[in-house]
């Protein structure tokens, strides 16, 4: 009896549970070589040719296609870390992997379902423990968490320029709530220019778009501006229902084009009545309205992105105004300067100097395309961890300290709880050492006599020793100032589990025809 269609596939038990672990793996394994400062890069080859060199987990993970649902479950992993986080994805599809691989030995023995419930027990421990370790935070400290995020990526030679921007950056978006400080990376603009080096990188108070005045006749700066932002073109308003005007001599068209330029001069005098010396328009600007901009010496901007008028709004406290004819005082932002820049060949706009800007940016140079986009993706990081470092005002040392900490009070625990489950914590315990193991590995290090070094120092009580990426083993990693927040450990290690637990408890993979491998017995999938 044929229930499924034709030329599904189908697997069951062991066979499917150990070919997702597998998908799942092999995936881990495709970032673990990124992970530390030690980490190497990947150089990834798009369908049109187009070339990126990094080692930043989540850039990899989202440019490699891949076709096996499990590994795309764990891809899951690290998009869910990176918009919790804005760092630490490799760690996160790391850690999931280890689980994957400690659990499948388990498997022989134990039940997937006594696993599952003993990961979850673990890692309600383990982040127990995390906030057991964890630091108070402060401005210096605060430093060093950018430098840490950025050790591991390729611009970390320009860490001792970009932490401070970084920080200086976090600090100035933050804002205080009934629950404490709170920061949304997203106010942080970051725009890339080729030409010049990654230490000419500049924070700026205020917003830069890549935009230029709309008319050659505006000034090219504006001190003390005061903005008015238009979420309306400033041309003829257009009827709402189709209509045709029958013209019959040269004076009714002379008056219909006076009557035209009328209503565009009325347009521009209500922007000058309200005081504004610039305009920044997400829609269009009619080139006779240019025109008499240009002649106030009004400074005009036009299609600005939505994200960007929203930004400037943020920076200058201007209202975006709907209708211009409402357009008032009241609703002008501003700034100590609006100026038109180029760089090369581009041209960009700059309002800096905005009082209480709550929205800053960071302008990213660097030699060649490839040193621009790394230095920004690393930027997004130092920027993430930086942020919820802030916010929550605790870390953790870095260099795989609190997972050595972590795995040694596991193995404790592990006594106190009894049955099967005491073997899946175990397997946790054991799962977690991946991460100082690999640091070990991708610095060079002798990962065994490394982890052996570990385990004794902890057991002694110095929960702050790491590995030591310069040296040849172990050191302090307090004294050496790598940390780490402590949402991103935490995180890491929930998200991992989560995705852990998922692919142990599927026995029973039904692909529709079509999907799958190209082999003919169609027994296993492509990823």
């Amino acid at each position: 009896m044929y229930i499924l269609k034709e030329g599904t596939q189908r697997e069951q038990g062991r066979n499917a549970r150990s070919n997702n672990i597998q998908a799942s793996r092999a995936i881990a394994n495709a970032v673990r070589s990124t992970l530390g400062p030690r980490g190497m890069d990947k150089m990834l080859v798009d369908t049109m040719g187009d070339v990126v060199i990094t080692n930043d987990g989540a850039t990899i993970l989202d440019e490699i296609d891949v076709q096996h649902p499990a590994a795309k479950m764990v891809i899951e992993v690290a998009e869910t870390q990176d918009e919790a986080c804005g760092d630490g994805t490799t760690t996160a599809v790391v850690l999931a992997g280890a689980l994957l691989r400690h659990a499948e030995d388990l498997s022989e023995d134990v039940h997937a379902t006594r696993i599952t419930r003993g990961f979850r027990l673990a890692a309600q421990r383990a982040i127990e423990i995390l906030h057991e370790e964890a630091f108070d935070i402060d401005d210096e400290t605060l430093e060093h968490v950018a430098r840490t995020a950025m050790a591991s990526k390729a611009s970390s030679d320009y860490a001792n320029v970009l932490a401070p921007l970084v920080v200086d950056a976090v600090q100035a978006v933050a804002e205080t709530t009934p629950h404490g400080e709170s920061v949304d990376p997203d106010d942080i603009q970051i725009v890339t220019q080729q030409g010049g080096s990654v230490e000419e990188t500049e924070l700026v108070e205020g917003i830069i778009l890549s935009k230029e005045r709309v008319h050659s006749g505006m000034p090219e700066s504006i001190q003390e501006a005061r903005i008015a932002l238009l979420d309306t073109p400033i041309e003829i308003r257009e009827t709402e229902v189709d209509a045709q005007i029958q013209i019959t001599d040269p004076n009714q068209l002379e008056t219909f084009l006076d009557e035209e330029e009328s209503q565009l001069r009325r347009i521009v005098d209500t922007i000058k009545e309200a005081g504004a010396n610039v305009v920044f328009c997400q829609k269009g600007i009619d080139d006779l309205a240019q025109h008499f901009l240009a002649k106030e010496g009004i400074y005009a901007v036009r299609r600005v992105k939505k994200s960007d008028i929203q930004h400037l709004a943020r920076a200058t406290g201007a209202s975006i105004t709907s209708d211009v004819a409402s357009l008032t005082e009241e609703d002008l932002g501003q700034s100590g300067w609006v100026e038109e820049r180029r760089f090369g060949d581009d041209t960009f706009t700059f309002v800096t100097e905005c009082p209480d800007a709550r929205s800053v940016s960071l302008l990213v140079r660097g030699g060649t395309e490839h040193v621009t986009q790394e230095a920004e993706r690393t930027l997004e990081d130092a920027i993430g961890a930086t942020s919820v470092a802030f916010a929550d005002g605790a870390i953790l040392p870095g260099g795989g300290a609190p997972d050595i900490e972590v795995a040694l009070r596991l193995r404790e625990y592990a006594g106190k709880i009894g049955g099967r489950e005491q073997l899946a914590i175990e397997a946790f315990a054991d799962a977690i050492e991946v991460i100082p193991r690999t640091l070990a590995e991708n610095a060079g290090h002798d990962a065994i006599e490394t982890l052996v070094d570990l385990r004794s120092e902890h057991e002694k009580g110095r929960t702050t020793i790491g590995v030591d990426i310069e040296g040849r083993s172990v050191a302090d990693m307090a004294e050496a100032n790598v940390w780490d927040p402590l949402r991103v450990k935490a995180q890491a290690l929930e998200s991992a589990t989560d995705v852990a637990s998922l692919v142990l408890r599927i026995d029973d993979v039904i692909a529709a025809q079509g999907f799958g491998s190209d082999d003919e017995d169609g027994d296993d999938f492509d990823f």
